[in-house]
């Protein structure tokens, strides 16, 4: 008995079985999946959900003044106060009539353009087609600021050569009239972003497969025909894309009208959303209204880029 016994204590205890492939590798990936969306989370955290959250709770509240209102403002808690003030102001709704006409102006020139030149540029027929992306992507590289700045001082009369060689030839152009001043400021947007949404649709282009175009080639395709029917629908993924990021970029059309503000009484200092938050905010000390604005702002930002995305969505769909 205790030989029998001893025998059992001693026995070693049965090996773990091993986990399954599959288990291991999903569990491998998800490991990978939270290193590599760790400090995408927290700089979206950071430096997007933490200040939207700001936002909304700075435009809850609001500064009463007592009295004549010569004593310090106490801040009370307001509610929707803001927001009625805000969607109530005329002079914040027509900001969204410019920005409206601006679009309609702007997204489809600059896609349309950087799309032709992309084709142009994927087609083979100019040369030195790296120097002409380089010259076409330069102007990119200005900061905003300072393309506002040079293309303001073409605009200025007096001061412009531009409009000093209209002069000679008899003709007035006033740039920043009541019916140009739009087409301007879309002006120098399209002057600062044509060769980067050229750029994106061009790599795109590069990373069609050949045989499909060789294909329409063959049978009987012309240059355009191939571009339009064939290139066109293939890389429309990235068409979205730009038109999403163009829209974006419009709404938050800020700077070249401000500096304008400052040479032309066409562009006032309510012109615009973001000039209207501004103007809340550091002209009339009024942080819960430039607050309600801005989350105005981000709403109608969201639904129309969620829109555009469910076009496209529906469109892929059908096709």
């Amino acid at each position: 008995m205790s030989t029998v016994t001893s025998s059992r204590r001693t026995a070693p205890p049965p090996a773990a079985a091993p986990d399954p492939p599959r288990r291991t590798g999903r569990r491998q990936q998800r490991i990978a999946a939270t290193v590599l969306l760790t400090p995408f989370t927290a700089l979206l955290i950071a430096v997007f959900l933490v200040p939207v959250g700001y936002a909304i709770y700075l435009s809850l509240f609001g500064e009463d003044h007592s009295g004549l209102g010569f004593g310090g403002g106490e801040t009370v808690f307001t509610g929707l106060r803001s927001y009625l003030a805000v969607l109530q102001d005329p002079s914040f709704l027509s900001g969204f009539g410019t920005i409206a006409l601006y679009c309609v102006i702007f997204v489809p020139t600059v896609v349309i353009s950087a799309l032709a030149l992309a084709l142009l540029l994927d087609s083979g027929l100019i040369r030195l087609r790296r120097t002409s992306q380089m010259l076409l992507y330069l102007p990119h590289a200005v900061p905003g600021i300072i393309a506002a700045v040079i293309w303001l001082y073409l605009y200025t009369p007096g001061l412009s050569p531009v409009i000093k060689l209209f002069a000679q030839a008899d003709i007035t152009v006033d740039f920043l009239g009541l019916h140009t001043v739009l087409p301007s400021i879309v002006n120098i947007a399209l002057w600062s972003g044509l060769g980067y949404n050229m750029i994106i649709f061009y790599a795109a282009l590069q990373a069609l497969p050949r045989e499909v175009i060789e294909a329409a080639t063959i049978d009987g395709a012309g240059g355009i025909r191939t571009a339009l029917q064939v290139k066109v629908p293939i890389i429309r993924g990235s068409v979205v894309m730009v038109c999403m990021f163009s829209l974006i970029g419009a709404l938050q059309l800020f700077t070249e009208p401000m500096l304008m503000n400052q040479a032309t009484p066409m562009v006032n200092s309510r012109f615009t959303p973001n000039m209207y938050i501004y103007d809340a905010a550091f002209r009339r000390n009024n942080y819960g209204l430039a607050s309600a604005a801005s989350v105005i702002l981000l709403i109608v930002t969201c639904v129309l880029s969620y829109a555009v995305t469910r076009w496209s969505g529906r469109r892929e769909r059908r096709a």
